[in-house]
């Protein structure tokens, strides 16, 4: 009884949290996710109950825990890698930093945006040579190319307008990289900061690392903690895409 009570609690946990998601209004369908975790837990509380899991064929019942065990296993890992970027804070002095877009709003950059775009202008402040590179296409909920957009509000807050660079054609992280290292060029020796928010920092920095020979270094934005499990669970998704890009 007191299993099925947990699985009872975590069915109540994702449908609210799937709630949450949804009513953010991001323009994406992450909200599913935990819609597809509450029936998960949903079919288990079912099988936990008159020992139905017990009728189940015994190969059938260890095919099921091995392949649960396996995708809990890479989920953690893919945990653990982003957790170790966290805390990136880049070096002093890069010749160029790289913000990855995010979603443009009517009203600007939306948060998850602004908050690598702060931390864009927080470095560029600081180190007064380096040149921005804002990296993202206009998608079809927005008004204008995340390029372009942050762009606009690094300048608004006071960065001169010839040290950040626009880049327009990237659709996704792959992309924002490879772009933007092609308008940084073939020059040895460069150092280049990878700016995003905290979870897609591991991504952005091992995608780089694979199109270039110079230094990368990541620099962790900030995410509001309530809404890092869905970005952490989304971002596994884009590291198993992406794995073969990795190295």
């Amino acid at each position: 009884m007191k299993k099925r009570l947990i699985w009872l609690l975590l069915i109540g946990i994702c449908l609210l949290y799937s709630a949450s998601i949804y009513f953010v209004g991001s323009g994406t369908f992450s909200f599913v996710i935990w819609l597809i975790g509450a029936l998960f837990f949903g079919t288990i509380f079912w099988f936990s109950g008159k020992d139905r899991w017990k009728r189940v064929p015994i190969l059938v019942r260890r095919i099921v825990n091995v392949c649960i065990a396996a995708i809990m296993v890479a989920f953690m890992l893919c945990i653990i890698a982003m957790i170790s970027h966290f805390n990136d804070k880049g070096q002093d002095d890069l010749d160029y930093i790289v913000v990855l877009g995010a979603q443009m709003r009517n009203s600007g950059p939306s948060i998850i945006f602004k908050y690598r775009l702060d931390v864009a202008y927080d470095y560029l402040i600081q180190n007064p040579d380096t040149v921005c590179i804002v990296s993202g296409a206009k998608g079809n909920n927005e008004s204008v190319s995340e390029g372009e957009g942050g762009k606009e509000y690094l300048v608004s807050k006071g960065i001169v307008e010839n040290r950040i660079i626009a880049e327009t054609n990237a659709v996704d992280t792959v992309q924002n990289i490879a772009n933007s290292l092609e308008i940084i060029g073939d020059r040895d020796g460069l150092t280049i900061g990878v700016v995003t928010n905290n979870f897609h920092v591991f991504r952005g920095v091992h995608l780089a690392r694979k199109l270039t020979d110079n230094e990368v270094y990541g620099i962790a934005a900030y995410t509001v903690p309530w809404y890092l499990p869905n970005n952490m669970v989304r971002e596994c998704f884009g590291i198993f895409r992406d794995l073969k890009k990795l190295g």
